[in-house]
């Protein structure tokens, strides 16, 4: 079993370093223009020319799906370490607040959580309007909720530990030793659980970029691919199986390497 995990756990690093690459170099792996048009090579099927075929427009599949990687994981990332920031301040707060306090956050926060994170972040963006901006802002306030809780907890189990009781004995300030002590262990478990976040918020944000709510044409952003793709599915599958296909290769990869780290975490505990 250890050795299938670490197997997978390889596979999954190697797909992510890929992504990464695409999205901090995308030049690396296409020399292709995603924004050229070429209405003469329109819906051509892949060749080895142009590995994913073209759009409706003649642009490259594969040059707008390495070029689209920034965008699409750029909001998942930014969404999640935003989210996690909020979510460590509240949940800390409420975690050493009075019990008439912590309550109330708590209510607030299981409310929130009683709904599906796509559909928090619909009802911002349509508070807000459509953008990328407002999707990325949707995405963040989507994701709180989750961070809040678990920063709570571990802040109430923590700041009763006994090496935290043993610094306050000792004569450090209860914010000294709040800051040394706890707030590293919650950001550590929060970390762990903000792997697996980043798959959900990608995934929130490339729905939304379907939906029509996100970047506009001609953008190249997965979402909004797979929705350009869609009216053309029947005889050109290509143009939105491949955005589809770097969406679901990213949000597994993500998934198995915070599977594998929160396992190993609650190992380490146990």
């Amino acid at each position: 079993m250890k050795a299938a995990r670490m197997a997978l756990l390889v596979i999954a690093v190697a797909v992510l370093a890929v992504i990464a690459i695409a999205a901090v170099a995308p030049g690396l792996l296409a020399g292709q223009d995603p924004l050229q048009v070429d209405v003469r090579s329109t819906l051509l099927p892949p060749s080895a020319e142009h590995l994913f075929g073209t759009d409706q427009s003649g642009r490259d599949v594969y040059a707008r799906v390495i070029h689209g990687a920034a965008r699409s994981v750029g909001v998942g990332l930014l969404a999640t370490a935003i989210a996690v920031g909020i979510g460590l301040v509240i949940g800390s707060i409420s975690g050493s607040a009075p019990r008439a306090l912590d309550a109330g956050f708590m209510r607030l926060n299981d409310v929130l959580m009683a709904f599906p994170e796509f559909l928090i972040a619909l009802v911002v963006v349509a508070i807000l309007g459509p953008g990328p901006v407002n999707v990325a802002i949707a995405v963040t306030l989507a994701a709180i909720p989750v961070y809040v809780r678990l920063a709570r907890v571990q802040t109430r189990t923590l700041r009763l530990a006994e090496h935290v009781e043993a610094a306050r004995i000792l004569g450090v300030p209860r914010v000294r030793a709040f800051t040394r002590h706890v707030l590293p262990a919650v950001l550590g478990s929060l970390s762990v659980l903000a792997t697996i976040g980043v798959g959900s918020s990608i995934l929130a944000a490339a729905g939304l970029s379907f939906l029509g709510l996100g970047p506009t044409e001609p953008t190249p952003e997965w979402g909004l691919m797979l929705a350009g793709g869609r009216n053309v599915l029947g005889q050109a599958w290509w143009v939105s199986v491949f955005p589809g296909v770097a969406i679901t290769l990213t949000v597994m990869a993500v998934t198995v390497v915070g599977r594998i780290l929160r396992a190993s975490a609650e190992g380490r505990r146990a």
